[in-house]
Formats: structure tokens, C-alpha cells, sequence
């Protein structure tokens, strides 16, 4: 007996009114059956016609986009970007709200998930409920930052540029993309057929004029002669092992913060907000107050940014000592440090490598951790070296709030939370924790 096939919902419409937002960019309705919707394009409080764009009879939710608006909120604006909105372009979820209603809006998920996974008010977790502007964001209704320093390009099988729809591997070409950086955009990507090519990334350095694209062929694929409106280096992407490989030109870019110069090699991790690294590297060091002779662990240490920064405060008789599991990373993070003796960076895996160091003890640690976090074993591992502060760098509210939970576990506490809004348009945001350990009763 063959079991009956499941309906798919996709398509359907229904009148709904637009409630909480949730984390990833939408807000949740209800259905008068009360099904519930996750909607994007929508607004809290707004009355909505909801087309389904994801879901079965069977499913326990329904992914949704508000096709049609009947109550706006005084929060909504008419989307800048002619790319933004319901079947486009995935890159943006808030291009219809007002930009102090993003922030508030991105407030109320860090609250939720604090709530909901650590069990944290936000007096508790010292935050006072604020998502900071990086410094020039903050821009009237109608103008949008334009800060995207690396932008992914899609290649449709005509060879068009555009960028991926939401939940989607189809591609929304475009002629132009808002929130990217002046340096991404002055290249031109989208002006010409890129033949062959699966993606084409570019990036635009805010430290240096350094001007890179790395080209992804689809498989068999030649490299095209790559002519742009200003002078870039290239890369491609292997399509054996995935690995980046010079085709002309330098194969890394300059960034700068802290006053030092950081060199990026493709592939390496770097803020994609002009303002990002010197914010979060800032706001780090006043949480932690590094004093002369301490030692500092900064793990997940990408090309060495919160590295450099503690060594040059724990200066001569200090030492940091830096993980990271990407090579080129380390590379390049140890030539970015070279000039500090009491820095050492290690390759591999934080929760492979902490356990062979050996270390018992240090003053001072700072992790910034993939969207996934840290995690259980590493938090616990963290908590036994006896920190008098430790900075959580995060780029995901839920991930944050887990591991948050088990430092609460294993005896720390959060002294301060600072909210950052270095990705505006999308529903992402960056978090700074600083945790201390409880004090005990005498």
C-alpha cells in the first residue's frame, strides 16, 4: 500500500498579522488554524498577505515572504535597492525598514536568544539593550551604507553577475550591488560576461588600495583574460582541492587597524565592514585592560588582529599565544607579528591544539569563534585556566548565548555586552562579551 503524497503549501496565501522577529531575518505569524510562518519582508505589528515559499501539510513551520502589505508599520520604507524584496535578492532582510528600526529590531533577537538559551536578562548580561552604528552608518531612511569590503558574485549560465536568492541557487542578476564598497564597485564585476565562471569574489581592501578577485571556473572551465576598471590582482580557485592559487599579481591584501599593517592572504579571514576590526579590536581591549607582563591566548586568531593588539599592551615581559586551523591564516598571522617575540601561533584546531600546549594558567583570553561557536568542551576547557577576564567576539547571537551558558555553568559571569550593527540591511550583527569569574564568598 503506497502512502499518500505530501502536499506541498508552497504558493498558498494567507491574510495574517505580522508578530515577534525571530533570529535570521524574518518574524513569526500565525495562521487562523495556527500554523505558524516565518515571514520575511514583513514588519512587526504590520497586517500582511503571506505566500508560502517553503513547506508542506506536514511541516512544523512554514517559510513565507509578505507579497502584499495592508497595515504598514511606521517602521517601513520603501526598499533603496531595486534588488531587495519577495523571489529577489538574498543578501539584504531589512532593506524596508527604517535603519534605527534595524537595530531595534536586531536588539530584540540578542535579547530573546540571552533569554532563551542562557538564561540571561539583558541588566544581567550589563547591556544596556543598544546596537551601535560603526561610525558613518548612520544614514537617513532611503540611503544605505555601502561597506560590503568582499562581495561574492554568483555566474549565471549566461556568465552574468548577480547574487543568490534566499535559500536559493538561483542567481538575481544585477547592475549593481548598494551595500557594497566603493572599491568593490569601482571594479565593475557586473559589467561583463565572466564565461565559465561559477563565482567571482571581490575584494576591496580599506587599509591599502589593494584590489583582488578570486574566480571559482565551473569544472573543465578555461580562465577568461580578466580586464576591469582598476587594477586588480587574481586568484582562482582549484577545482581539485578547493585551495586558492595566484594567477597575477599579489596574492594577499593590506588592512590596517590598531596602527599596524596586516597583511590578508586569499581566503583569510578579515571584518568585511570598513570600520569593523578597529571597533571590535578597540572594544576588546577596553573590556579586557591589558596590563604590562600578562599572558594572552587569542584563539580562532585569523591573521592575528586581537594577537597583535595584546602583545603590544602586555609588551616585553608578556606573551600571547595565538590558534588557528587555517594555514594560510597562520602565515600569515606570523608574519604580521614577526616583530613580537613574545608571540606565538600555533596551527590547528582550538580544541585539539589548547589540550598539547600544556598551559595551566593565563591572565587574559579572547576567542572569536566560527558562526557555531565555541562550544561545551572548549568553554569547560577555557574556565579551568583561571582568567581574570576572557573576551567572546561573536558574529551569531544564538552561538554566543550557548556557550554563554556554559561559562555561567563553570563559573563566570558576563560583566559587559556590547551589540554592533556591522552589517546593515542583513539581519547579522557582532556581539562583545566580556566574562570575569564569580567572585566566591569569603
Amino acid at each position: 500500500m503506497q502512502n499518500s503524497p505530501v502536499s506541498s503549501l508552497v504558493g498558498e496565501e494567507y491574510e495574517v498579522e505580522v508578530g515577534p522577529v525571530a533570529h535570521g531575518g524574518h518574524c513569526i505569524a500565525r495562521t487562523e488554524g495556527g500554523r505558524v510562518l516565518f515571514v520575511r519582508h514583513a514588519l512587526p505589528g504590520e497586517r500582511i498577505v503571506a505566500r508560502v515559499t517553503e513547506g508542506e501539510e506536514t511541516s512544523r513551520f512554514l517559510r513565507a515572504d509578505a507579497v502584499t502589505v495592508l497595515e504598514a508599520s511606521k517602521d517601513r520604507v520603501e526598499a533603496p535597492c531595486p534588488f531587495a524584496g519577495p523571489g529577489k535578492c538574498g543578501g539584504c532582510d531589512w532593506q524596508h525598514a527604517k535603519p534605527g528600526a534595524q537595530r531595534r529590531l536586531k536588539g530584540e533577537v540578542v535579547a530573546e536568544q540571552l533569554l532563551r538559551l542562557a538564561g540571561l536578562t539583558p541588566e544581567e548580561a550589563g547591556w544596556d539593550g543598544t546596537v551601535m552604528p560603526a561610525e558613518g552608518d548612520k544614514l537617513p531612511p532611503g540611503e544605505v551604507p555601502k561597506w560590503r569590503t568582499r562581495v561574492q558574485y554568483a555566474i549565471d549560465d549566461e556568465g552574468r553577475a548577480g547574487l543568490r536568492r534566499h535559500r536559493s541557487h538561483e542567481v538575481e542578476v544585477v547592475d549593481h550591488c548598494m551595500i557594497a564598497a566603493e572599491g568593490v564597485s569601482e571594479l565593475g564585476i557586473e559589467k561583463r560576461v565572466w564565461e565559465g565562471m561559477a563565482s567571482v569574489e571581490a575584494i576591496a581592501a580599506s587599509g591599502s588600495n589593494d584590489r583582488q578577485v578570486i574566480l571559482t571556473p565551473r569544472p573543465g572551465a578555461r580562465l577568461p583574460l580578466v580586464e576591469l576598471d582598476k587594477p586588480v590582482s587574481v586568484m582562482r580557485v582549484d577545482e581539485k582541492d578547493g585551495g586558492v592559487h595566484r594567477v597575477h599579481g599579489r596574492p594577499f591584501v593590506r588592512e590596517r587597524a590598531d596602527e599596524r599593517t596586516y597583511r590578508v592572504g586569499s581566503g583569510g579571514f578579515w571584518q568585511v565592514h570598513p570600520k569593523a576590526a578597529q571597533t571590535l579590536m578597540l572594544a576588546v581591549m577596553q573590556g579586557l585592560t591589558p596590563r604590562k607582563g600578562e599572558t594572552a591566548l587569542d584563539l580562532y586568531c585569523g591573521v592575528g588582529l586581537f594577537a597583535g593588539a595584546l602583545a603590544d599592551r602586555v609588551g616585553d615581559q608578556g606573551a600571547v599565544l595565538g590558534v588557528e586551523s587555517g594555514k594560510r591564516a597562520v602565515e600569515d598571522a606570523r608574519h604580521n607579528l614577526a616583530d613580537f617575540p613574545r608571540v606565538r601561533i600555533e596551527q590547528g584546531k582550538v580544541e585539539q591544539v589548547l589540550p598539547r600546549t600544556g598551559i595551566t594558567d593565563v591572565d587574559l583570553i579572547v576567542l572569536d569563534p566560527p558562526r557555531a561557536g565555541a562550544g561545551k568542551q572548549t568553554v569547560h576547557h577555557l574556565t579551568t585556566l583561571g582568567a581574570r577576564r576572557i573576551a567572546y567576539v561573536a558574529c551569531d547571537p544564538a552561538a554566543l548565548a550557548r556557550d554563554l551558558a556554559y561559562f555561567k555553568e563553570r563559573g563566570y559571569r558576563v560583566r559587559t555586552l556590547r551589540v554592533f550593527d556591522l552589517f546593515p540591511m542583513t539581519h547579522h550583527v557582532e556581539c562583545v562579551a566580556i566574562l570575569e569569574p564569580v567572585k566566591k564568598d569569603a
